[in-house]
């Protein structure tokens, strides 16, 4: 497959969300679109994959509904050219004839929740605000390390070198020790590091080298 989904990257307030719903049978997609948009949902339904395929995902927090069974690509093979396009959209399955390794491959592969059709309101609902919060972290957690990686990018090579032994919890002068500098040029290069991160202290620096995954090289 050449075409995937694609992020438009068009700004939207937090309280935007969309559920998206593939599932090739019509009256199945009428009735979730107005079960969805009944607590004031937005929806889009597409009949196969092949059809979300070509459109582009807006960037908000989403979830998509998707059947087991579908024409074409599966709904299970979907999930898996998802994950390969990184694309992280949390999903729902739903199918009328679902057995339990079909639940278990879903579920190993990321999904929310597996359905059972006819299933209540309710469980679908409730899977549905799990999956768009669960969405919304996570777009969240990826703006905060987008943020903090061009934080880093500010960063000489040194201070990077620093930094990671400073965040490990060693002290000015085991630094110093370790790079072969004096301890006043660490405290420099410190200083400068809590700067250009906009840390507050040493716990924030932390917390940004851990959201980073900055560890030190262990000699």
């Amino acid at each position: 497959m050449t075409d995937r989904p694609k992020s438009s990257h068009e700004p939207a307030s937090t309280s935007e969300s969309i559920v998206f719903i593939v599932d090739d049978d019509a009256s199945v997609r009428r009735a979730l679109t107005n079960l969805f948009q009944s607590v004031g949902l937005t929806v889009e339904v597409f009949g196969s994959a092949a059809e979300m395929l070509q459109g582009e995902l807006p960037d908000v927090a989403s979830c998509l509904v998707l059947d087991i069974r579908l024409p074409g690509l599966s709904g299970l093979d979907f999930q898996s050219e998802l994950t390969r396009a990184n694309i992280n959209i949390p999903i729902i399955f739903m199918t009328g004839h679902g057995d339990i390794p079909m639940s278990v491959r879903a579920m190993k592969g990321g999904a929310v929740d597996f359905l059972t059709k006819p299933f209540r309101d309710q469980d679908m609902l409730d899977a549905v605000t799990v999956a768009v919060e669960r969405d919304r972290k996570r777009r969240e957690t990826d703006r905060i390390t987008a943020h903090l990686q061009v934080l880093l990018n500010s960063l000489t090579p040194r201070e990077r070198e620093v930094l990671a032994l400073v965040s490990s919890g060693l002290m000015n002068k085991q630094v110093a020790a370790e790079l072969g500098l004096a301890e006043i040029t660490v405290k420099l290069h410190r200083g400068h590091i809590m700067r250009k991160m906009g840390a507050n202290s040493l716990a924030d620096l932390v917390r940004m080298t851990e959201t980073l995954g900055i560890h030190r090289n262990k000699p």
